[in-house]
């Protein structure tokens, strides 16, 4: 490592690789680091196509990182599917080593030692666990099934999905945002979710306070002067409950004022057969999904 850093004509010293910091700006002090922990891992790992290592990575996996990528690495929802050879975030072994040891800013992902599940991981561990993510890759298909573009027309237009459903800032707020779905969940997942949207209910709205948002319930009352509200529970507590409904108009209610209140875990999202939405029609939209998740 560099013994001192040069910054605006002035040279600032430090004794080792982790000396004084708080000297220099934020990012770079986090690029720093970054670099530090790949130099210290090396750029190769030291496990690569070794059967042992990634049966030894599957354990760690499933006690550190399965509860928000999955059991078999497919996405959890809040974690993105890492079954898939290009990944978002690290194109070889050395920067997926730096993301899971450092986390990723401003994402769910968080440094290693620091998510409340587990430990803290070794080198070694870490690397057993790349080398497990890469024994679960899957090559994407030659031929990627479905149109993108139809399938954003679709899900701005006919199909309705835009309504209730936002991607990259546009669309409605009363479902799950999808902007990321397409990087987060399998194919397979996001095409059960539309024929059978109450199987598997999606984390609701989120909020700057809450580590991990509540899943989607949806909530029906009748107030004191008989009007009802159907939406989805953006809080509640014992005394009183707070809901968007299907206008996105958001009510804050005290339950003893209320005629009736009644939870149910049924998805205010209607069940897409094929007669409503063809299979090809799904997948370009399940196509167009998948290319927004992939930015």
């Amino acid at each position: 490592m560099l013994a001192s850093f040069r910054r605006s004509g002035q040279i600032i010293k430090r004794s080792s690789a982790f000396g004084r910091l708080s000297a220099l700006p934020v990012r770079l002090c986090a690029a720093l680091l970054a670099f530090a922990v790949t130099a210290r891992a090396g750029a190769q790992n030291p496990f690569v196509n070794d059967p042992n290592a990634a049966k030894a990575g599957e354990y760690e996996f499933r006690i550190n990182c399965a509860l928000c990528h999955g059991l078999g690495a497919r996405g959890g929802g809040r974690g993105p599917d890492l079954t898939r050879a290009q990944k978002k975030h690290a194109h070889n072994d050395a920067e997926m080593f730096a993301v899971i040891s450092n986390g990723i800013p401003g994402t769910a992902m968080p440094a290693n030692g620091t998510n409340g599940q587990g430990v803290g991981m070794t080198d070694e561990e870490i690397w057993q666990i790349i080398t497990y993510i890469r024994s679960q890759e899957v090559k994407a298909p030659a031929n990627p099934i479905g149109n993108s573009a139809h399938g954003r027309e679709l899900f701005y237009g006919d199909a309705n999905c835009s309504l209730c459903h936002m991607v990259e800032g546009k669309g409605g707020r009363i479902g799950p945002d999808l902007s990321s779905v397409g990087g987060s969940r399998t194919r397979e997942a996001i095409i059960d979710s539309v024929r059978n949207p109450s199987r598997r209910l999606a984390w609701g709205l989120s909020e700057a306070t809450k580590e991990f948002p509540q899943e989607y319930e949806t909530i029906t009352v009748v107030t004191a002067d008989g009007k009802q509200i159907k939406g989805v529970a953006l809080n509640e507590d014992n005394f009183s409950v707070q809901i968007m409904d299907m206008n996105e108009q958001i009510h804050l209610l005290e339950k003893d004022k209320l005629r009736s209140f009644r939870k149910s875990r049924e998805s205010l999202m209607p069940v897409y057969t094929p007669e409503l939405l063809s299979d090809k029609n799904l997948d370009d939209i399940v196509a167009f999904l998948i290319s927004v998740g992939a930015k």
